[in-house]
């Protein structure tokens, strides 16, 4: 399995990026999906995760009401639709997939399996 995170960049605050991860591999559609983020020296944060079937959908506290997860099966991919993004969301964002066909959402990073290479998101102020 290999996630490829891609979709980062430099905006201002209030505006909009859309995270995209691209996975390869059999058991996408039967395993849960999460977007986490990291500064550096810091630990990984949980954001966002998506059940195998996009039926459960859980979101930090942080970004709730401003982020956005989905997935499409059929075309292995996970999305991260970040609106009104604030300086505080700078962070290296990183896709994850949960293995073993655990379909379901975890805020866990040690519960998911395989990890993309990161991409960064800078929002000025």
């Amino acid at each position: 399995v290999q996630l490829q995170a891609s979709g980062g960049g430099l905006v201002q605050a209030g505006g909009s990026l859309r995270l995209s991860c691209a996975a390869s591999g059999r058991t996408f559609s039967r395993n849960g999906m999460g977007w986490f983020r990291q500064a550096p020296g810091k630990e990984r944060e949980f954001v966002a995760a998506i059940s195998w079937s996009g039926g459960i959908i859980y979101y930090a506290d942080s970004v709730k009401g401003r982020f956005t997860i989905s997935r499409d099966n059929a075309k292995q991919m996970v999305y991260l639709q970040m609106n009104s993004l604030k300086p505080e969301d700078t962070f290296v964002y990183y896709c994850a997939m949960r293995g073993s066909n655990s379909g379901t959402v975890s805020y866990y990073d040690h519960e998911y399996d395989y990890w993309g290479q990161g991409t960064q998101v800078t929002v000025s102020s």
